[in-house]
């Protein structure tokens, strides 16, 4: 287990746990690389395409709106020779497939690990199966696009690639809880949510390592010869899931559950003289592995992930559009912006650990609330001012009340399940999130469409925080029991 016995209570092994992270820092680094390269890649093939310019033209004509709702996003629809082109709008949809195939499997393959009985464990196996091949396919992407420079076979590797991506994401996920004690999940989640964030800073520098190597060879890596540096790019987020992968298979050691299988069917073959006994036996197993939850606690499920939804509504319409503006209402460039949101990133890492040990101490929804109420403050600051010093003061603030929320709601929808279910949970909780990542784009870009500004932008989160609040107050479940009580309960069972 990670864990550390003290005289007085249980502490986290940072060393172990670190390592558990690894396969978390394994899919990091591939979403940080895809997103930005994959939409380039895309780009390029789709705007060659012969058959997207008839489908652009002929849906322009037909639903006229298309344009308004694609321009409301940022999108540049207008073509140098005249007319539009909606390969940006294809592009949107293209980049919604990882959630879509989040939503429909992760929940399927996350139970299916709970069930899972090998040497390796529950999740290891989906780990040392997906991540390899993930890997694969993750590199032939870019070859498909540059070397092959074929739009249907770079479509087949990256549909592959997402599904194969969501066969082990939930698994890996749910590891870290599989390990450790729930009184120090929301510990553990923190130094994951660090291991995850090194592995996308190393996705975001990738393409400039490679540029700076080229760069000593000769070769300047320009707009127009960006493509030949892709493959290797991909390479990196390969090599690190591979790496990951062997960390988990070689230093994180699962319970073999395939021993209390085997001692199960042993049992079952002696007590086979006694039929009627070893029936009753069974059926009690059955109800017990399958015991649904209390009232109580399908209604703090139902609206925890309620508040999940809301709550990922707003943040990824902040991350999404704050380029955007950015660029309208502060007059930044693309690059001041992202270094404006690198800020924003920097004060979540910072908040991390404080943001796990604050979970523990004052309890999870309470600190998940507070991380609510200050986005709420900040932004309503902001909105009530128009000062520009206090877009400094929102990011700062709201990328620490980012990962005290986002450290704490794992651990508390995973509570709620038990330990039987970590990863059944762990499946909700993405389809939650998931879901808000595909419905708030849309959402959002409607919103803009009719307000005509990005600064509605200050409007719709903080609504959506507010419904987000609504939701998490009702929750009642997920808070952790000490394992002193635990011990306790356990001791008193056994008299």
């Amino acid at each position: 287990m990670v864990l550390e016995k003290t005289v007085n209570a249980p502490k986290l092994n940072y060393g172990k746990t670190i390592l558990t992270g690894f396969g978390f820092m394994a899919t990091s680094i591939a979403w940080a690389i895809y997103d930005p390269y994959i939409t380039k890649i895309l780009n390029h093939l789709l705007s060659a395409s012969t058959m997207v310019s008839g489908w652009s033209a002929a849906l322009v004509e037909r639903f006229p709106a298309l344009v308004k709702f694609a321009e409301a996003q940022g999108e540049s629809v207008a073509l140098e020779g005249g007319g539009f082109t909606l390969v940006p709008l294809f592009i949107g949809i293209i980049m919604t497939f990882d959630n879509i195939f989040g939503v429909i499997f992760q929940p399927t393959f996350g139970k299916l690990s709970d069930h899972c009985h090998s040497k390796l464990g529950k999740r290891r196996p989906f780990i040392v199966f997906g991540a390899p091949i993930s890997a694969i396919l993750f590199f032939l992407i870019p070859l498909a696009a540059t070397k092959v420079v074929s739009l249907p076979l770079t479509m087949v590797f990256i549909i592959l690639f997402v599904f194969v991506m969501s066969l082990w994401r939930a698994p890996v996920v749910a590891l870290m809880p599989d390990l450790t004690p729930p009184e120090l999940r929301s510990e553990g989640n923190a130094v994951i949510n660090l291991m995850g964030g090194l592995g996308g800073l190393v996705g975001m520098v990738a393409g400039t390592i490679v540029s700076v190597i080229y760069k000593a060879k000769g070769i300047t890596i320009t707009a127009e010869n960006e493509s030949m540096i892709y493959p290797y790019v991909f390479l990196v987020g390969s090599i690190v899931m591979i790496i990951g992968m062997l960390v988990l298979l070689f230093f994180v050691k699962e319970e073999d559950t395939s021993i209390a299988v085997k001692a199960e069917r042993n049992q079952a073959s002696q007590e086979k003289s006694d039929k009627a006994a070893l029936k009753a036996q069974k059926k009690a197993e059955k109800a017990a592995a399958k015991a649904a939850l209390s009232k109580g606690e399908r209604k703090s499920l139902i609206f925890m992930l309620m508040g999940l939804f809301f709550l990922f509504c707003g943040t990824n319409a902040i991350t999404t559009y704050f380029s955007l503006f950015a660029a309208e209402i502060l007059g930044k460039t693309t690059s001041q912006a992202t270094i404006m949101m690198a800020i924003f990133a920097v004060c979540s890492a910072i908040a991390a650990l404080p943001a796990g040990k604050a979970g523990k101490k004052f309890g999870r929804k309470k600190t998940i609330l507070a991380g609510l109420v200050v986005f709420m403050v900040v932004f309503a600051l902001y909105v009530a001012t128009r000062s520009f010093a206090l877009i400094w003061v929102a990011l700062v603030l709201g990328g620490a009340a980012n990962m005290f929320i986002t450290v704490n709601t794992l651990p508390l929808v995973l509570e709620i399940g038990g330990l039987d279910k970590v990863g059944t949970f762990t499946g909700y909780y993405y389809t939650a999130t998931f879901s808000a990542q595909i419905a708030s784009p849309i959402l959002y870009g409607v919103i803009r469409m009719f307000s005509g500004t990005y600064m509605s932008l200050f409007w719709y989160a903080p609504a959506v925080f507010v419904l987000a609040i609504l939701c998490i107050s009702v929750v009642k479940h997920g808070e952790a029991i000490p394992q002193e009580v635990i011990d306790k309960i356990e001791e008193e069972n056994a008299d």
